[in-house]
Formats: C-alpha cells, structure tokens, sequence
C-alpha cells in the first residue's frame, strides 16, 4: 500500500504549498493530493508541484464535474500533466446538492447518470481523441491536445454502489473519505473490483483519504473535527456511508491513539484492499508535529 498525504491548505501561499509537498517527498511519501474547494485551483497547483517536485505523484481529491464541462476539464487537466512531467492524477466527483447548488447555483440533476456521461466523454478526450457525444445531461464535441502530456489517470470519488460500478467500468479507479478499513474490506473493494472486471478493466485502484493523529487524548481530537467538519455528515452521500458503517458522524472515521494504534489502523486499511492512503495529520500542534514525525518514519 502506497503512502501519501492530503493537503488542505487554503489558508497557505504557493510557495507554502509547494514546501508541504517537498517536506513529504523528502520523508518517503509517495503522493501529494489536494482539495479542491472555492480558493486555490487545486489542479493548477498540483502540476506545479509535480515539476518543482519531481518523485511524487501528484492530483487532486477531488475537482467538481457540475463546474466545469468535459472539454475545459480534459484541457486543464492535460495542462497540468505536461507542467507536472506526467506524474499528475486527476481526482473528480460531483459533489453534493449543497455545494453545487448553493454555492455554484448548478442543478444537481442526476448526478450519477451525469458522472457516467461526464467520464464517457472525458476519458477519450484525456487520450487526445476527437469526441462528438450526446448524452441526456451533457454535450461535448471537440478534440483536446496538449504535446508531451500522457492521459492521466482519472479515480472518481465513489461511496455508494452505482457510483463505485461506474468508476470500476469506466475510471482508473476510486478516492474515498469518511470510510473506514472494514468498509474498504467489505463494500468499496469487491463493488469496484467486481465492476472493473466486468468491463475488462485493470485492477482498479482504491484511495481511502484519512484523517490521523498520534495524540494522548484521542476523543479530544474527534470532537473538535467533529465541531470543525461534522456539517458534511449530513450530505447524502457522506450520510449513506456514515449509515452503512454504523457510525454516528465523521468524527468516528478519524484514527487518533497512541503510535501502535495508529499504526494497526494503517495495516487495516493495506489488508481491506486499499493501494494508497492519503493521511492528513489533525489535532493540536503538538499532536500534529508527533503525528508527522510517527508517519515519516512510517513511510520510509
């Protein structure tokens, strides 16, 4: 299982951005990913960071497909992979009826019929070929090339089982959030793996997003993400999760304990099936400085 880490960071400038990815390069991890919320644009930091740092994969987890058509997203995507030296995956969902209709004043109509005619049309456009295609939500014709620039790889935020069937046919594979080692073992895995075969698809590759902390006073920590985060379990889709994993809120999905805990909850997620673990280190200071320290010498 490969090691990586998810930076949320929009408080920070670029060239803090850019240390975090060469500080986590220089400690063994090997990927960078970023979120994508309404400040920094998350793929274009990403492939600066693949060049200024090259040795890590980097991509984002996730960008919003309601935002942005098939032919902008293949360009900007594409761009990015050539700045980035080809080590750039692209990370994609579509988000939630809060976000894309509150905030982008988008219809949140059919989501997953829209992912799967959103990725029917921008895989091949990833591949530099010509589309002409027309689907019940969307429309895209064109061709997108950008010299030197390889197709990158496309993992699909999927939790629920239609969305996981559709990154399985149709994606490389699946970045998940708020679910934990058992769920990965019993419901992401054999849904997308079972899907990936059907379509005659590689291995598909599952990338669980977790949030970690070496800490003294774990309970303590789960309650303040809970207070910081604890909104986004009442989506649908993180609430379906949440339901099937008998957990209460986000809170429940964090991995805080001493350093043996943490690291048994690592192991977990390597034998439920995960390829990548992207963690994110939570807490106080001091928690996060011991939990980045513990995880260094982890990844090496």
């Amino acid at each position: 299982m490969q090691l990586g880490v998810y930076l949320n960071r929009p408080d920070a400038d670029l060239d803090t951005q850019i240390e975090l990815v060469r500080e986590a390069e220089a400690a063994g991890f090997r990927s960078a990913f970023f979120s994508q919320l309404t400040s920094w644009d998350a793929i274009s930091v990403a492939g600066l960071a693949g060049r200024e740092v090259p040795g890590i994969e980097v991509g984002t987890a996730v960008v919003q497909t309601y935002a942005k058509h098939p032919l902008a997203l293949a360009g900007q995507a594409l761009t990015a992979q050539a700045i980035s030296g080809n080590s750039f995956t692209l990370g994609l969902g579509p988000s939630h009826r809060e976000i894309i209709e509150g905030t982008f004043g988008l219809d949140y109509d059919r989501p997953a019929r829209h992912v799967r005619e959103y990725l029917s049309a921008l895989m091949p456009l990833l591949r530099g070929e010509a589309v002409d295609y027309r689907g019940e939500t969307l429309s895209v014709t064109g061709r997108v090339e950008v010299p030197g620039a390889a197709a990158p790889p496309v993992l699909l935020s999927a939790l629920g089982p239609v969305m996981l069937r559709i990154a399985g046919e149709l994606a490389d594979g699946t970045v998940t959030v708020w679910t934990g080692a058992q769920a990965v073992a019993e419901h992401i895995v054999p849904r997308i793996t079972e899907a990936a075969s059907a379509a005659g698809r590689p291995s598909p590759r599952v990338v669980a997003s977790v949030m970690v902390a070496v800490t003294n006073d774990p309970e303590g920590v789960r309650r303040r993400i809970a207070e910081q985060f604890g909104f986004a379990g009442n989506f649908a889709g993180y609430r379906a999760m949440l339901e099937r994993q008998g957990m209460s809120g986000i809170h429940e999905t964090v991995i805080a304990g001493s350093e043996s805990a943490v690291e048994k909850e690592i192991e977990r997620y390597e034998v439920a099936g995960a390829t990548d673990l992207l963690l994110s280190a939570v807490g106080d200071e001091e928690d996060q400085a011991r939990t980045l320290a513990f995880l260094t010498r982890v990844a090496a």
